[in-house]
């Protein structure tokens, strides 16, 4: 009788591993954005010619072709505290979904007790005081639930669900990273080249300020050519500081993200020194989008959601749970492990719901959570289309403007030369030469950040495209 008794847990867990599951098939939402790219002029030039290879299929450490860069991510991936929360976020999904697991087995306890009572004699049932001893030692279930509607099942593939969600935002965050530190490794090298501009406009005007009182001081020319010359000159030393003060933020900012104080010779001198990132192709189709991080992750907790369904349809139904133990008691402690000693209880508990309106109450909860679920997986997609449709426009126009700036650049150099030339031959006034001066040197500067934006345009692209696997 013990043992068949003891094979009872046995059955019981045949019965959950062979329950049935109430949770809602899942069927995946049609995608709410276009099946391709916008078709334009505006975009033609995205999907000429391109390279065979795609982004998702592009290794970061083959994109980014700047060694120093590369150096600097690899960094950065190991010591970035935002994405040490991340990969400890997994962690904590994991054991969670751990814990979930779990409950669908039985937890098996060991216990010793020892129990001793004096009972006095007018208590006592043969009229005189008493000592009563007992020792026990038991093995069993306690209070274990079978899973025969699967509402443990349901809540352990919510959990797998958000863990996998939790793996994906950790990959996400990693490409944000990598993305971020490129970005601010750019903009250091930018405003690196910026500044040397501004040192060098400075350094001329100065020069040209000098000569000016020189030429004051023999009565060649006037008090206002001169006072126009030094205010150029503290235009460029402004533009000095604020470009050191820019350049010095800047590392900043890539010492945090990077958790690390970056040597200096891994920094970039100017934008032209940094290696330019590997070309790749958008392709044709969005579909492409549906493996980017953050849509796996939303679709992950729709899952979660749908699962979480069928865990408050099984509170509609029976549950059962187990407590049984088998053991051996003694009054004794030496004849507690002699023949004849053993003891076993077997207390099985059947709860049918009959009426708790907060049962339904939690099924409605779960049905809106899983229609907001599908409403951010698809809000999801719609932004990821945006972004990418954003940064195909860019690509298709940076290359345009650039060549519109360096003309434009050219022009307003040759105009200088011409005004400088005009002035020393007295033709026409400083004034001339000082506002062809301020234009180029603002022209300069936007055909830097012009070129700035065309590398950070294939970064964003490689990025929104789910680009940044490792190798």
């Amino acid at each position: 009788m013990t043992r068949k008794l003891v094979l009872l847990p046995v059955v019981f867990i045949f019965f959950v591993l062979c329950g049935c599951a109430l949770a809602p098939k899942y069927t995946k939402p049609a995608s709410p954005v276009p099946a391709q790219w916008p078709q334009s002029s505006v975009y033609q030039e995205t999907v000429t010619g391109a390279p065979a290879v795609m982004a998702p299929e592009l290794p970061w450490r083959e994109f980014i072709a700047d060694e120093k860069l590369q150096k600097i991510i690899e960094t950065s991936l190991k010591n970035n505290r935002d994405l040490r929360v991340a990969a400890l976020n997994v962690e904590r999904a994991r054991a969670y979904y751990g814990i979930s697991r779990a409950e669908l087995l039985p937890s098996v306890n060991a216990a010793g007790s020892m129990y001793k009572e004096r009972m006095p004699g007018d208590l006592s049932s043969t009229g005189s005081a008493m000592t009563t001893e007992k020792y026990n030692v038991n093995l069993g279930i306690s209070s274990w639930e079978i899973d025969l509607f699967g509402r443990i099942r349901s809540l352990k593939d919510r959990a797998l669900e958000q863990y996998l969600a939790t793996q994906e935002a950790h990959r996400g965050a990693q490409i944000s990273l990598i993305s971020a530190v490129a970005q601010a490794y750019l903009m250091l090298a930018a405003d690196r080249e910026n500044l040397k501009t501004a040192i060098s406009t400075f350094e001329t005007q100065e020069a040209i300020y000098k000569l000016m009182r020189k030429r004051y001081d023999a009565g060649i020319v006037s008090e206002l050519d001169v006072k126009r010359a030094q205010s150029q000159v503290e235009a460029a030393r402004g533009d000095v500081a604020r470009y050191k003060q820019l350049t010095a933020q800047d590392e900043n900012f890539l010492n945090l993200l990077t958790g690390h104080t970056i040597e200096q010779e891994l920094l970039p001198h100017d934008l032209t020194s940094v290696g330019t990132p590997k070309d790749f192709s958008p392709g044709l189709s969005s579909a492409v989008l549906l493996f980017r991080p953050d849509i796996l992750a939303a679709e992950h907790q729709l899952k979660a959601a749908n699962a979480n369904i069928g865990a408050a349809r099984a509170a509609f139904f029976p549950r059962i749970a187990l407590t049984t133990t088998i053991g051996t008691a003694s009054a004794e402690l030496s004849g507690l492990f002699k023949a004849g000693q053993d003891t076993w209880n077997f207390a099985p508990q059947i709860i049918m719901p009959i009426f708790d309106l907060r049962t339904w109450s939690a099924y409605d909860v779960t049905k809106a959570e899983k229609e907001i679920s599908v409403a951010q997986y698809e809000k999801t997609i719609q932004t990821a289309f945006r972004e990418v449709a954003d940064a195909l426009a860019e690509k298709s126009m940076v290359d345009q403007r650039i060549s519109a700036q360096q003309s434009l650049v050219d022009a307003i150099a040759e105009t200088y030369r011409l005004s400088n030339a005009r002035y020393t031959k007295g033709i026409d006034s400083y004034l001339s030469v000082l506002d062809a001066q301020r234009t180029l040197y603002g022209a300069q500067q936007d055909l830097t950040m012009l070129r700035l934006a065309k590398i950070n345009n294939q970064i964003v692209l490689y990025k929104t495209l789910g680009g940044g696997k490792d190798n």
